[in-house]
């Protein structure tokens, strides 16, 4: 065996005979009335056997929390969420959107077509190849890199013959970067009986939230003798429910540029 197929083999071995987490670090643009206002936020791909789960870092401590029993933190809303999970036998991808105590699966169903092109370039200690593609509405370039030689990356992007690295929206609305690999102690892949819903179906449900974003607040109200809200330094505030209502509304209408375009939602 020559020193190349060594070293391929090895990484092979590598990455499909043990639990691997790639950590990305993510920077979006979700309000572009503000260009020069980014979010960064630490996202991790959760690899084994061919399957993964893509999530945020806060995201990832939750999903351990309830596997031993705690109590999780819970997102709330519709928009912009990053839970994916893939199988790669079956090229099956889907989002999960957690609101509250609901949890919803929604299959991506658009075929990634990717244009591998022949420009190369070293990102990090990777020598990557780079690679193109259009989805949701967005063409996107990706880097990706035979190094690492598994067909999959952040968020839905997968299906090229090596990890991907780095892809961005053309934009520049939308980053990943991969910062680190490092082995996993377990997938923990605890989101298993989610709600099955399409595109039309969180349509309804987003914008049934945004009419009234503090439901189940309102409801424990409801249900509770008193309710005393305090602050950081537990001195009593005002609750005004209404308020609040309408603080969410306008930050779900000012950050309202998502990942998939073409299911962005026009908030009134």
């Amino acid at each position: 065996m020559n020193k190349i197929s060594l070293i391929f083999v090895m990484l092979t071995s590598f990455c499909f005979g043990q639990k691997m987490s790639f950590i990305y670090e993510v920077n979006y643009r979700l309000n572009h009335q503000l260009p020069d206002e980014f979010t960064t936020k630490t996202m991790i791909l959760d690899f084994v056997d061919k399957e993964s789960v893509f999530r945020e870092s806060m995201d990832r401590k939750s999903d351990s929390l309830k596997m031993n029993n705690g109590s999780p933190m819970l997102s709330s809303g519709f928009e912009n969420q990053f839970y994916i999970k893939k199988n790669l036998s079956t090229n099956k991808i889907s989002k999960i959107i957690t609101n509250g105590q609901f949890s919803y699966l929604l299959p991506i169903e658009e075929t990634l077509k990717w244009k591998i092109l022949s420009d190369r370039k070293k990102i990090g200690n990777y020598d990557s190849q780079k690679a193109v593609i259009t989805y949701g509405n967005r063409e996107w370039t990706a880097w990706f890199s035979n190094d690492i030689p598994i067909n999959d990356g952040p968020y839905i992007f997968s299906n090229l013959p090596g990890l991907i690295v780095s892809v961005a929206d053309e934009s520049g609305d939308y980053k990943f970067n991969l910062v680190q690999i490092k082995k996993s102690a377990n997938l923990f892949n605890v989101r298993t009986k989610p709600i099955l819903i399409d595109w039309n179906k969180y349509d309804q449900l987003a914008k049934a939230y945004y009419v009234n974003p503090n439901a189940e607040i309102e409801q424990k109200i409801r249900n509770a003798k008193k309710v005393v809200m305090q602050d950081a330094q537990g001195n009593v505030i005002d609750f005004n429910i209404r308020q609040m209502n309408k603080d969410e509304q306008e930050n779900i209408r000012k950050d309202n540029n998502p990942i998939e375009l073409n299911h962005r939602i026009e908030y009134k």
